[in-house]
């Protein structure tokens, strides 16, 4: 199962301007032209005719953060191991959401599940979703889910049999309530 806030994202190569094989000193001076050219005293200066101010400023953290991950060694590793993985899982048959999702109450932990085109079925425990986040509350016979970040997120989902997996959106905003089905 893989969390991403979202797939689309330019990666941090892209905002800072490298290769993914790049070296860290090539990293380190494509960041500082990089910075350089999208500081907020810099722009200021220049003529302002192709993008807002508050775009500039926004590309100027982006160039920031990006680095902030690649120039740990560390960091750069749980990087890429995070978008090799997100690549792997990226084809999916469908996206679903909570609300499609179907409830059963196991004792311990809930499980949600989805039904596949095979007759089998994509399914999370919500132990699974507590380790990411996301608790479930149980109140008389329904239940409520309550997120703690405030991003949406998602969750890739195999199914039990074939080979098929679905996109399971959770929406910060989304409070899920329900009966539960025994």
């Amino acid at each position: 199962m893989i969390l991403s806030n979202n797939l689309s994202q330019k990666t941090h190569y892209e905002i800072i301007g490298v290769k993914e094989d790049a070296s860290h000193e090539e990293i380190r001076k494509t960041y500082r032209s990089a910075i350089l050219n999208h500081h907020p005293d810099k722009q200021q200066k220049t003529s302002e005719t192709s993008n807002p101010e508050h775009e500039l400023a926004n590309r100027f953290l982006e160039v920031q953060r990006a680095w902030e991950i690649l120039a740990d060694p560390k960091s750069r590793a749980l990087y890429d191991n995070e978008l090799r993985t997100l690549r792997q899982d990226a084809v999916t048959a469908e996206d679903v959401t909570l609300e499609d999702m179907t409830i059963e109450d196991n004792g311990s932990c809930f499980e949600l599940y989805y039904h596949c085109r095979c007759g089998d079925y994509f399914s999370v425990e919500s132990s699974e979703l507590e380790e990411m986040g996301y608790l479930f509350l149980r109140n008389g016979n329904k239940i409520s889910l309550q997120i703690s970040g405030s991003l949406p997120a998602s969750a890739i989902l195999p199914c039990g049999s074939c080979s098929l997996k679905v996109r399971l959106f959770i929406d910060a905003d989304f409070t899920l309530q329900t009966e539960l089905n025994s």
